[in-house]
């Protein structure tokens, strides 16, 4: 004789098993590549000079998102919300803090700038990647550990 249980803890409201269901983790992997594919796509029609009308928008997303993105990598242990607005005002303060620093030496150029705030932004995730602790399950347990 087979028992059935009740499998009514698994699934949800509309029948689907939870592991089915899209986790919120996942949903933000999905656009923290989405906007790493647009910041890309932005460099290549910026730094490649290609004539193309998304060229102005996407140079706009790639001064933007890479100094917030490597902001935002920087403050992990935030909200999200908080890190969210945290890390776009930091991109939009290293940008202006570019362009002041550059005018006052009479050496503006939009392809420098450009160079010079994606170089920041990588020397600052460069930094956040290098000085991030890593979580305890991730860590090696050791016979010291154990006792």
């Amino acid at each position: 004789m087979q028992t059935i249980g009740n499998d009514s803890d698994n699934s949800s409201g509309d029948g689907r098993a939870a592991q089915e269901r899209p986790r919120s983790g996942d949903l933000a992997l999905l656009f923290a590549g989405a906007a790493t594919a647009v910041v890309v796509f932005g460099a290549i029609l910026a730094f490649g000079d290609l004539d193309s009308p998304l060229r102005g928008p996407l140079t706009l997303a790639l001064l933007l998102g890479a100094p917030s993105g490597a902001i935002a990598l920087a403050l992990n242990g935030l909200q999200p919300w908080g890190r969210i607005v945290a890390s776009l005002m930091g991109g939009a303060a290293l940008n202006l803090l570019v362009a002041q620093a550059m005018l006052a030496m009479h050496m503006w150029s939009v392809r420098g700038g450009m160079v010079a705030v994606c170089g920041l932004s990588l020397v600052i995730g460069a930094l956040a990647l290098l000085t991030r602790k890593h979580p305890v399950h991730l860590r090696r347990t050791t016979k010291s550990s154990e006792t």
